[in-house]
């Protein structure tokens, strides 16, 4: 399999998982701006994980960016990111519908775990189908302690929800800020190489 029939298919997958995700908000019944108000937990459950899944989409672009060969091993660990990515419309959904209920929160803070963990196996795959270190293998080590936190705080995202489930919104948020912005690393090693 080539890199771009990867990234091709990694895009569809997430493009489709933002769509269902906001088709699951019906529009309300009435005609005025009062009847939009019943619409505000699922609009913020949706604003998130749209956050969330824009996040990964732009790390994961940044990170098949250093694939030089796209092997089987790499091809099993970007489909179990994404299988873990795409149970984030139900997440979502139930989130919203439930008013942020602390289950809801939990079980969403939970697969939120999961897509750090299936990312980070992602990365460490790419990481070990390098052959010599170069500054592309660098930069990605340098991510490690970011997704060490990013990982530890969906893990105390899970009892945070049932403490009070806005704990958790902020912790999802501060993880959220981390990843904003892709590692410059990562972009600068690429210049490196193709200037190379």
């Amino acid at each position: 399999m080539t890199k771009t029939r990867l990234e091709a298919f990694s895009d569809g997958v997430l493009a489709i998982i933002i769509t269902i995700m906001v088709l699951d908000i019906k529009a309300p019944e009435g005609g005025n701006w009062a009847d939009l108000k019943p619409l505000l937990p699922e609009s913020l459950s949706y604003v998130l994980s749209f956050l969330f899944v824009g996040i990964y989409w732009g790390n994961h672009h940044h990170l098949l960016h250093t694939v030089k060969r796209v092997s089987p091993a790499i091809m099993l660990a970007n489909l179990h990111l994404l299988f873990w990515l795409s149970w984030l419309p139900v997440a979502t959904s139930w989130m919203g519908k439930s008013h942020f209920s602390p289950a809801s929160v939990s079980a969403y803070a939970f697969i939120a775990l999961l897509c750090a963990v299936a990312y980070s196996l992602l990365q460490n795959r790419i990481l070990k189908s390098t052959i010599h270190a170069s500054p592309l293998q660098q930069a990605l080590q340098k991510q490690v302690p970011k997704m060490v936190i990013a990982t530890g705080v969906c893990l105390l995202a899970i009892p945070m929800a049932f403490v009070h489930p806005l704990i958790s919104g902020v912790l999802f948020l501060a993880q959220s800020l981390v990843w904003l912005i892709p590692d410059k690393n990562v972009e600068e090693a690429l210049n490196r190489e193709a200037q190379e």
